[in-house]
C-alpha cells in the first residue's frame, strides 16, 4: 500500500508539473501580447519552484531505509530546567512538521521534567520518507536565548540531542539459491549400524556468499540428512542477517555526539539577534518563529543536497520569502 501511494503521488506530481508548465507558457504568451498577468506569473512561478524543490528532495532520498517510517528519540543536555524546556520546544517543532506533512505521530515515551520541559521523549513518525527526511535532525541542537527561568534575565545556552532510527520490518526473507551451494556427501563416522557406515548418507552444505558450513549425519537417509542440514543453514543465515542489522544499528549509534559545546549541528539564536544556522550546510534563516513552528523543510533540503553531493545548496543565506 505504501508503494502504491508513493507511485500515485509521483504520477500526480508529474501531472502537476505538466499543467503548471502549460499555464506558465500561456501566461508568458499573454504577457508578450500586452496583458497584465504579472501577478499570475509570480504566483505560478512560486508554485512551480516549490514543486520542483519537493521533487528534488525526493530524488535525493536514495538510501536503503530512506522511504521507511522513523523513530525519534530526544534528550536534553546539562542545564536542568533550561535544557528540558528547549527539548520540549524541539519536540513541539517536530510535531508541527509532521502535521504539515500529514504524517502520523505516536508518542511511545515521554518523561516530564521537574518544573518545565521534558527529560526525554520517544515517538514514531509513520509516513513515506519519514526517516530519509528526518536524518537531517540527527545531532545536537543548541539554543541561545534570554532565559525565562532566570530572574536576572541573563542569556543562556542550552543543548538537546535528537536521534532518528528507521523502523525496520522484523521479517527477514531467506532466499537460498542452489547455485550458491556446494553439497558434499560422505560416509558417516562414529557409532552406527552397517548401513550408516557403508553408504554416503552424511551431507555437508557450504553457502558460498556467507561462508556458512553445515552438516548432518544422524539419519540413515541422505535425503533426511540433507533436509536437516538445510534447516540448519536457514537458521544460521537468519542469525547472519540479524547480526548485519545489529551492526547497522551499532554504526548508527556510533554517530551520536556528546550533548555539549562544539558538537552542535544547528544553532538557534534568539538573543541578541535572531538567526538559525545549520553548521553543516551553512544555511542561515532569519525567520526563527516560522522554523520553530515546524517549517524545517529548507533546512532538510539543504542538508540532503550537502549530504548527497557535498555541495551547499543555494547561497547559504536567508533568501526565503516571509
Amino acid at each position: 500500500m505504501q508503494d502504491r501511494k508513493r507511485l500515485e503521488e509521483a504520477i500526480a506530481d508529474s501531472a502537476n508539473i505538466v499543467a503548471l508548465t502549460s499555464d506558465l507558457d500561456t501566461l508568458f504568451e499573454l504577457a508578450r501580447e500586452g496583458e497584465k498577468v504579472e501577478s499570475d506569473i509570480e504566483r505560478d512561478l512560486k508554485s512551480f519552484a516549490a514543486l520542483l524543490e519537493k521533487l528534488e528532495t525526493e530524488m535525493l532520498l536514495s538510501g536503503e531505509n530512506d522511504s521507511k517510517s522513523a523513530i525519534v528519540t530526544m534528550h536534553p543536555g546539562a542545564g536542568g530546567t533550561e535544557s528540558q524546556d528547549w527539548c520540549e520546544m524541539l519536540f513541539r517543532m517536530y510535531l508541527r512538521w509532521c502535521e504539515r506533512h500529514g504524517m502520523n505521530v505516536v508518542v511511545t515515551d515521554r518523561l516530564e521534567g521537574e518544573g518545565a520541559g521534558i527529560k526525554s521523549a520517544t515517538f514514531e513518525v509513520n509516513g513515506i520518507n519519514a526517516f530519509g527526511l528526518l536524518q537531517s535532525e540527527i545531532g545536537v541542537h543548541r539554543l541561545v536565548r534570554i532565559s525565562p527561568f532566570d530572574a536576572a534575565a541573563r542569556r543562556h545556552t542550552s543543548f538537546a540531542s535528537v536521534f532518528v532510527y528507521p523502523q525496520i520490518d522484523d521479517e527477514i526473507k531467506i532466499d537460498i539459491k542452489l547455485d550458491d551451494l556446494r553439497i558434499d556427501t560422505f560416509r558417516s563416522g562414529g557409532a552406527g549400524g552397517q548401513h550408516v557406515n557403508m553408504t554416503d548418507s552424511a551431507v555437508r552444505i557450504t553457502h558460498f556468499p556467507t561462508g556458512i558450513v553445515v552438516q548432518c549425519q544422524n539419519e540413515r537417509s541422505q535425503h533426511k540428512n540433507r533436509d536437516t542440514a538445510m534447516k540448519q543453514l536457514r537458521a544460521k543465515m537468519y542469525e547472519f542477517e540479524l547480526e548485519k542489522k545489529r551492526e547497522e544499528t551499532r554504526k548508527t549509534e556510533a554517530t551520536k555526539l556528546e550533548i555539549n559545546f562544539g558538537s552542535q549541528v544547528r544553532s538557534y539564536v534568539l538573543a541578541p539577534y535572531r538567526m538559525i544556522k545549520d553548521h553543516r550546510t551553512k544555511l542561515s534563516i532569519g525567520d526563527v518563529d516560522r522554523v520553530l513552528e515546524g517549517d524545517i523543510d529548507p533546512l532538510i533540503h539543504s542538508w540532503l543536497v550537502w549530504h548527497k553531493t557535498g555541495k551547499i545548496a543555494g547561497d547559504a543565506k536567508d533568501d526565503l520569502p516571509d
